[in-house]
């Protein structure tokens, strides 16, 4: 019976191997969630083979999903079906599948959070009430906006606030450093917190922005995850974690417009677009610095 749904779900579509995938990505641009290496490294984690599909047309490959079965690889529901959920958390993530412009093909798996990029290239995608929140460029904000930002940047530096790239700190350190400020500003510990610092050095090479201190102790963290596709940039902010005992200086604001200004200077200098998503639009500080987008699934 498995063998026959299976059938159902992948007809019209081919296995492939790791390397046409990574192919199609490259040639046809993703997401970090579907990123070749992204996907490799944390299934490879979590413990879960990964079936690559391709859709050809004419002998010309097309379009391509990594797979858990009847659901796109690192999905939440694998995870927690095989008792994985606690490895690695991405978030609410973008998906965007790498399928040519002029395509529109089937796809089966159960997807969520699909960017509105692929709206027209998968058949059968259904509106998901859940929005996505995807920050706004720099000159999308208010003059006051901007000057408050700075202002609360430059009164945190005046006492005794500075900024550091996360890539100064080993993978093990980043993972003590969020667990401690996620714990303080929740009050529980962050999913996956066993697993952190193996996360965070798999995902080493595609994790971005800067840790803000206050008298050399930190205060606030984000993790970002960034890839480049041919046509844009795709950067999820994943969670993060401040310290209460700090909030007279707003440390999770500041970081937000440092992290989102670098960000959007990298990508201008690019000439690329920029996909910072916030994951799922449901705070209200995220109407502060996103605007919603539509988002579909399967």
């Amino acid at each position: 019976m498995l063998s026959l749904l299976r059938a159902w779900r992948e007809r019209g579509w081919s296995e492939i191997d790791g390397a046409a995938y990574a192919q199609a990505w490259q040639r046809f641009g993703g997401s970090v969630a579907t990123h070749p290496q992204v996907v490799e490294r944390l299934a490879g984690l979590a413990g879960i083979p990964v079936r690559y599909l391709g859709w050809f047309a004419g002998g010309e490959l097309l379009a391509a999903i990594p797979c858990w079965g009847s659901h796109l690889a690192l999905a939440k529901e694998v995870l927690k079906k095989r008792r994985r959920r606690g490895v690695f958390d991405l978030g609410n993530a973008e998906v965007i599948l790498p399928i040519a412009e002029h395509a529109c093909v089937p796809v089966r798996q159960r997807l969520r959070y699909v960017s509105e990029i692929n709206a027209g290239r998968i058949a059968g995608l259904q509106p998901q009430p859940e929005g996505l929140a995807l920050a706004r460029s720099p000159d999308e904000y208010s003059q006051k906006f901007r000057y408050n930002q700075r202002r609360e940047l430059r009164l945190l530096e005046a006492a005794g606030g500075r900024l550091r790239p996360m890539l100064d700190y080993s993978p093990v350190q980043q993972a003590r450093i969020y667990a401690d400020l996620f714990q303080r500003r929740w009050g529980f510990a962050p999913r996956g917190k066993a697993h952190l610092g193996e996360v965070f050095a798999l995902l080493r090479e595609f994790m971005t922005g800067s840790l803000l201190l206050r008298d050399e102790q930190p205060i606030a963290i984000q993790i970002l995850y960034r890839v480049e596709a041919p046509k844009w940039i795709s950067l999820e902010y994943i969670n993060g974690g401040v310290d209460p005992q700090t909030r007279d200086f707003s440390p999770g604001s500041v970081l937000s417009f440092v992290n989102t200004q670098a960000a959007w200077a990298e990508a201008r200098a690019l000439g690329k677009p920029l996909r910072y998503s916030f994951g799922r639009a449901d705070r209200e500080y995220k109407d502060r610095w996103c605007h919603r987008v539509a988002v579909y699934r399967i």
